[in-house]
Parts: C-alpha cells; sequence; structure tokens
C-alpha cells in the first residue's frame, strides 16, 4: 500500500477552514495582520459561535461575557485566540470516524500540544505557537488512517493489543509505511509549511533522522509526558526514562528534569472543543 491511496479518497479528508490554513501559513510571518484573520474568523459563524462558547466558560474566568471575536481579540490577546482558532478548525473537520474515540483523540492531542507549547517555551530553537500546532496535528495521520481505511486502522490497533508490539512495527507490517508519513503528506497536500510535517514526520523517534528537528523533539517530549500521564507514572520514574538526548535536540537543559512535575499538570483548557 502506499500513502497516496489515502490521499486519494478526496471525499473523506479533513476539511479545514481556510482561516485555518491562513493561520497556520502565517505562523512564522510576525509581521501577519491577525485583525484581518480575526475578521475573517467572524465571518465563519459555527468558528466563531465555538471560540466564544470556549472564551465564555469557566476555564478563562472572565469578568464579563464576551459577545464578538473583535472582543475575544482584546480580552484574551491575538496569540491566545490565534490557538483557539486552529484547534477549532482542525478538531471541527472531523465529525465521527469509525473505530476511534474522537474525543479521547482530541483530548490527547490538546495535551500534547500545551505541553509542546511548554516545553518550546523554554528553549530558544523552538517557536511556542508552532510547537502548539504540530503537538495539536501530530496524530493527524493516524486519523487519516481511521478515515480512509477504518478496518485497516483496526488491524493495526488489534494487533498492537494482542502483541504488544510497536505500533510502528505493526504499521509498517500491514502498509509498509507509518502513519506519520502520511501525516506528513496531508500537510503537503494542504500546503501547510513544509516544517511543520518535517515535524510530524519526525516526532515519534528525532533522534534517528539525520538532521533532527528541534519542532518535533519538543512535541515527542510532550508525547512522553502524555504517557506518563496517561499510565500514572510518579515523577521519579519519569525522570529516570525522560530522553535527554531529545531534549538536547529541542534546546533544553539539564534542568528540566525538575519542571517534569510542573508539565505533569498541565491543562489545556480546550475541552470545550470537543463538545
Amino acid at each position: 500500500m502506499e500513502v497516496r491511496e489515502l490521499l486519494e479518497q478526496t471525499n473523506k479528508l479533513p476539511n479545514v477552514p481556510d482561516v485555518v490554513k491562513e493561520l497556520i501559513q502565517q505562523l512564522n510571518n510576525p509581521g501577519a495582520k491577525y485583525d484581518e484573520i480575526a475578521e475573517k474568523v467572524a465571518k465563519d459563524q459555527t468558528l466563531s459561535l465555538k471560540i466564544l462558547r470556549l472564551v465564555n466558560s469557566a476555564h478563562f474566568g472572565l469578568a464579563r461575557k464576551v459577545s464578538s471575536i473583535d472582543e475575544a481579540v482584546i480580552m484574551l490577546g491575538m496569540a491566545r485566540l490565534k490557538t483557539m482558532v486552529i484547534a477549532s478548525g482542525v478538531v471541527g473537520s472531523v465529525k465521527s470516524v469509525e473505530g476511534l474515540d474522537l474525543k479521547q483523540f482530541w483530548s490527547e492531542a490538546f495535551f500534547v500540544a500545551t505541553a509542546a507549547r511548554f516545553f518550546a517555551e523554554k528553549s530558544e530553537k523552538v517557536d511556542a505557537d508552532m510547537a502548539f500546532t504540530v503537538g495539536l496535528i501530530h496524530n493527524i495521520g493516524r486519523l487519516l488512517l481511521h478515515i480512509s481505511k477504518p478496518k485497516l486502522a483496526q488491524a493495526i490497533q488489534t494487533r498492537v493489543d494482542e502483541t504488544g508490539c510497536s505500533r510502528s512495527d505493526a504499521e509498517m507490517e500491514r502498509l509498509n509505511f507509518v502513519t506519520p508519513q502520511a501525516g506528513q503528506a496531508l500537510l503537503d497536500m494542504w500546503s501547510f509549511p513544509a516544517e511543520l510535517g518535517e515535524a510530524v514526520l519526525q516526532h515519534k523517534k528525532p533522534t534517528e533522522f539525520e538532521d533532527p528537528s528541534a519542532l518535533a523533539a519538543v512535541v515527542n517530549l510532550a508525547c512522553v509526558i502524555n504517557a506518563a500521564r496517561r499510565n500514572e507514572t510518579d515523577i521519579a520514574e519519569l525522570r529516570d526514562f525522560f530522553p535527554q538526548d531529545v531534549a538536547e535536540i529541542a534546546g533544553l537543559s539539564s534542568n528540566i528534569l525538575s519542571e517534569l512535575g510542573e508539565a505533569l499538570e498541565l491543562e489545556s483548557g480546550l475541552e470545550g472543543l470537543n463538545d
């Protein structure tokens, strides 16, 4: 099987709003006119309503109710709003997927995105917004597989569950490629910045690449934290197996070990997008 077979089923592919694609493409442009983006967001009723509901949730604890995207920009700042627009648009691009718990899938993606930003903010090598975005979409290839080939995706999951083999090994056995490759191909098709696709491709094992991506490294560390949370790993054990070689690629010092407890306690504040 080849990756292109997943991408050829255009009627099944996620449909990300244009305003989200524009924001992602402009992440590396500090001079981007985000007020124009905010205006476009305001014209997308579904996106606007979902963001406003989240902004007005208890998590943000605003002093008064926000009733427009313009107000949201003032109350939250454009950077924070941008995060919510991207998250809301990506999550809303898929309504239901056979054999995949979407609520759990996006909940973990929100956490990985938040943890990736946490690590990026402590590195001089990685942009925090880029880290958040890659964290959010790091598993988009797996989602694509479930959308395009649900029975094959389930067979791979069964193989992992029954044998304990790695997902990558199970995917290579059944697909002859791994889903991060599919994720990169999908992002390329959407004309996202190449740096995002490269990070998605590398995020599982950045040390195995000749030119490892610091962006991929912070997402890999975020996935380590997410797995530790899921498995209820205690902080001492987490510090023992935390990949220092990956942390070095990410531009983090050994002092990061003292901050892993804080990373475990992170909250995305984006759960409302899952409803």
